[in-house]
């Protein structure tokens, strides 16, 4: 479990199976690379390479110099060194889904597990929905209220209650609510320019857009519009999971993810 200075900061990346084809898997915000341990066994053609993001897991903390998403595609792309299978999940699809836009030859094959980005769903009532909650989250944080505001976060993006999590990691999630403010100027502001004219349209690998079926509207949305410019693309829904279905369904996530292997 190596730690690296990568396009300037600390990162920690662990490894997971010896297969075959080379894999970078990227996570979700207030978690670690860690949980793709849990899908690696059921992919053995994989060798999956699996990064913290700043101030996540056991990476140095994150200073605010750069944009969280360009930084966080940054060190991405420092792990890749030929055409991989790239996986992304919420918050970490959205940095893969920016890799693939700006460099589609390298990328073998694309699985992006709920892309947050907001943007895409623009002009619909998803859309209109996840501003008056990200505006509500946003005065918690402005008012210095991050308990409140990472209670919010987690019971509408978690995989667990809040009221059963322990103390420790409460207090570990509300510590990192400013990581959740930074990555929503990308997620609803689109700084990478992602959707530009074109962009979608570069990606030739196939495409798989996984989703929970108990999953937040805006989620359907943004694979919708996603989906309509992708030239390859296939769309997965998983009864009885949500936003975080790595952890929670991991079995079929990982057959999911195979499927789409298959197609590359």
């Amino acid at each position: 479990m190596p730690v690296d200075l990568r396009a300037g900061q600390s990162v920690h990346w662990q490894t997971f199976g010896t297969g075959d084809r080379p894999a970078i898997a990227v996570h979700c915000m207030l978690a670690s690379g860690r949980y793709w341990g849990t899908l690696s066994p059921f992919l053995p053609q994989l060798t999956m390479t699996a990064f913290d993001l700043p101030g996540q897991g056991k990476s140095g903390p994150y200073d605010g110099a750069e944009g969280y998403q360009k930084l966080c595609t940054q060190i991405l792309a420092s792990f890749i060194t030929r055409p991989v299978d790239l996986i992304g999940h919420s918050f970490g699809a959205t940095i893969a889904l920016r890799l693939a836009v700006a460099a589609p030859e390298a990328v073998r094959s694309l699985t992006l597990i709920e892309p947050v980005l907001f943007r895409a769903a623009m002009d619909s009532a998803e859309w209109t929905h996840e501003c008056a909650e990200h505006d509500t989250l946003s005065q918690l944080l402005a008012s210095g209220d991050t308990t409140e505001a990472a209670r919010l976060f987690v019971g509408r993006w978690g995989a667990s209650a809040w009221q059963d999590m322990p103390a420790q990691m409460q207090q570990g999630m509300a510590d990192r609510m400013h990581l959740i403010a930074a990555a929503s100027r990308d997620n609803f502001g689109d700084t990478g320019d992602i959707l530009r004219e074109g962009g979608l349209e570069s990606i030739d690998a196939p495409v798989m857009l996984m989703e929970g079926a108990d999953s937040p509207p805006i989620i359907h949305r943004v694979h919708e519009r996603l989906a309509a410019r992708l030239a390859d693309v296939a769309t997965a829904r998983i009864p009885g999971a949500g936003h975080m279905a790595p952890m929670t369904h991991a079995a079929q996530v990982a057959g999911l993810i195979a499927m789409n292997l298959d197609r590359s």
